[in-house]
């Protein structure tokens, strides 16, 4: 077991590495906090034995900036006579324990191989958690590419810290099912998942949904509001699109992330949070970082580590596999059987799908809902490509582009409108547009 010591007096520093190192434990010391900060944080330490005395920086605010980082070593706080009361405080926001100074040298070791067997206990539960936590992630992520495994591999990694993770990718790749593996994997899998998308809603508003707002803080606010990082307190929040917030609220974001308290809009009083932040983008982050328009203490913040999602034009290996568990999943909800033909499966793995996981999802789901019968072949799928024609004819034998497409359109949305039963939210997902553009199509092709 490897051991940070922080404490300013050489001589208790020098007494308590030789007793430790006696008994068999690799001592590190340190005497300014600072430094021990920056070491904490970057080496593998088990157990920290800090002093609640320090100069610069006390032992509480020492605990309170070292889990702010995302360390998640055990500490244990030295008590110099008279700050019983502050190890005490440190207790309560996390610390292992605390021992009396001047010290008997057996309850130290006693207190240090307790530590070590809370370590050893937790390690052995994350070990479970982690192996039952890759068996249902093999449920919500779908892959037998090598490039796939990469990334989950790393995901796994990554999950049992609480570093921050940037995933990448092109829309629709999957980047917040990977955010939910990470989650499902991590010691925080049995609270709560959250995910915002930062380019959905204007910044007034998204800046009210994470943070929260008090009574009267700006017009219409009736009630207090608990935000997202509120209520993802000791879960994961996922902040989804994260290159297209404004810079306004990267800056308070950042003193979330440095700080690990959240203010309320229109509030006064700071709340401590512990919440495990991923973000995503489907932007190249890094041109926008050069052209100043995403703050660079941000990006590095954010860009601990780096998971990217390749396109699923370049994993073809994974289609016919996510093709099977889509139309799986569709047949139970449909409650018949759907599978697809091989000619079908041929044509669907050879097709380029811009819009990645999500565009072959929706396919095969309009495919089942629109076709004729449980098997999928070429013609139920219009691919841009030109596999498949959707079943539709042309517009009274016309031979006119536009009103070919026109009827293609009407026919795909009448069947999408009959198969919801007129819920035209459902329906614009089944066709794999936005509800806009179906009330845009329904108000421009003609009713025939």
């Amino acid at each position: 077991m490897r051991l940070l010591i922080v404490e300013d007096d050489a001589e208790v520093r020098q007494s308590l590495a030789l007793l430790l190192g006696e008994s068999g434990y690799v001592v590190e010391t340190e005497a300014d906090p600072a430094r021990a900060l920056a070491r904490a944080t970057t080496e593998e330490f088990e157990l920290l034995l800090c002093s609640v005395k320090l100069p610069g920086m006390d032992g509480l605010s020492f605990l309170r900036r070292l889990r702010t980082e995302g360390s998640n070593s055990l500490i244990i706080m030295m008590s110099p006579p008279g700050t019983e009361e502050a190890a005490l405080a440190a207790l309560r926001e996390g610390a292992y324990d605390y021992v009396h100074q001047p010290f008997k040298a057996d309850e130290v070791v006693m207190a240090v191989r307790k530590a070590e067997e809370r370590e050893r206990l937790r390690r052995e539960v994350e070990t479970l958690r982690s192996n039952l936590g890759i068996g249902a992630v093999k449920e919500l992520v779908v892959s037998q590419s090598r490039a796939m495994r990469d990334v989950l591999e790393l995901a796994s990694r990554v999950a049992r810290h609480n570093t921050p993770v940037l995933i990448t990718g092109e829309s629709g790749t999957g980047k917040e099912v990977i955010a939910r593996a990470i989650h499902r994997m991590s010691p925080r899998s049995e609270r709560n998942f959250t995910a915002v998308n930062c380019a959905s809603m204007p910044e007034q508003l998204l800046e009210s949904e994470l943070f929260g707002h008090t009574k009267g803080a700006f017009p219409g606010a009736t009630s207090d509001h608990v935000g997202l990082f509120e209520l993802a307190d000791g879960g994961t929040l996922l902040l989804d699109e994260i290159a297209d917030l404004s810079q306004g609220l990267q800056a308070k974001l950042l003193r979330v992330l440095e700080e690990g308290q959240v203010r309320r809009v229109g509030g006064r009083d700071a709340r401590r949070i512990d919440v495990r932040v991923l973000a995503a983008t489907g932007r190249p982050v890094e041109q926008a970082v050069e052209s100043g328009s995403f703050r660079s203490d941000l990006y590095y913040r954010l860009n601990v580590v780096r998971l990217h999602i390749p396109p699923l034009r370049e994993r073809p290996e994974d289609i016919p596999e996510l093709l099977t568990h889509f139309a799986r999943q569709i047949a139970q909800r449909l409650g018949h059987p759907v599978s697809i033909t091989p000619a079908a499966l041929a044509a669907l793995t050879h097709h380029s799908w811009p819009g990645n996981v999500r565009e072959l999802r929706n396919s095969v789901e309009r495919a089942a809902v629109l076709g004729a019968g449980g098997t999928l072949d070429c013609k139920d799928f219009a691919l841009s490509n030109g596999t498949g024609a959707g079943g539709a004819g042309t517009a009274n034998g016309s031979l006119d582009l536009k009103s070919q497409v026109e009827a293609v359109e009407r026919e795909a949305i009448q069947r999408a409108l009959q198969a919801s039963n007129g819920n035209r939210r459902q329906a614009a997902n089944l066709l794999g547009i936005s509800l806009r553009t179906l009330f845009y199509k329904l108000r421009r092709l003609p009713a025939h």
